[in-house]
């Protein structure tokens, strides 16, 4: 009995090697599947990506004589969405929290430019500032799937204030440098403007 168990022992042993190696079709099929929950990929593309939403942009210089610029331009419904609270994690078929119908109104606050000063790094610079209100208007959904089924519906409104400032160069009042400086910092710039 002894060496019949050493004899099966040694066997399982010098076989296992070319078990586990993948060889064979269903040598891992005695481990269980890892799930992985999906906030785990919002995660970590919320993390390597849009890595310039907290970085200042630095324009051309203001041209002297010309009409001081403007904040046009919004924040879109990604940068807003992104700004807003995150959900709970929640776990499926348990509770989970979900936004939908999502309407996004942007209001304007504040659009002013400072006086030239200097920036570390940057040099002098003229800050011009863009301050923006967005009220979000959605509906927050809960589900719950255990111990019974549950759907609960509730409309929301919520207020977020995103700056969007950036910065100008200053090159001094020469509306030749202003312009050179201007045509060198444009990608498209038309020439003899």
């Amino acid at each position: 009995m002894k060496r019949a168990r050493s004899l099966a022992m040694w066997a399982l042993m010098s076989l296992a090697p070319f078990g586990l190696s993948g060889c064979i079709p269903y040598s891992l099929a005695f481990l269980p599947a890892l799930t992985v929950q999906p906030w785990v990929t919002d995660r970590m593309e919320e993390k390597f990506s849009k890595t310039n939403d907290h970085k200042t942009p630095i324009l051309p210089p203001i041209r002297q004589g010309f009409a001081p610029p403007t904040c046009e331009d919004p924040p879109d419904e990604a940068q807003v969405i992104r700004a807003m609270p995150r959900l709970a994690r929640g776990v499926p078929f348990f509770y989970e929290e979900f936004r939908d119908d999502i309407q996004i109104v942007t209001e304007r606050m504040v659009d002013k430019i400072d006086p030239p000063r200097f920036f570390p790094l940057i040099g002098p610079a003229q800050l011009h500032h863009c301050h923006w209100k967005c009220t979000i208007y959605y509906n927050e959904i809960i589900e719950s799937g255990y111990p019974f089924a549950m759907k609960v519906k509730n409309p929301r409104v919520q207020v977020l204030y995103i700056d969007k400032d950036h910065l100008h160069m200053y090159v001094g009042d020469d509306p030749e440098t202003q312009k050179s400086v201007t045509r060198d910092l444009t990608p498209h710039s038309i020439p003899n403007q």
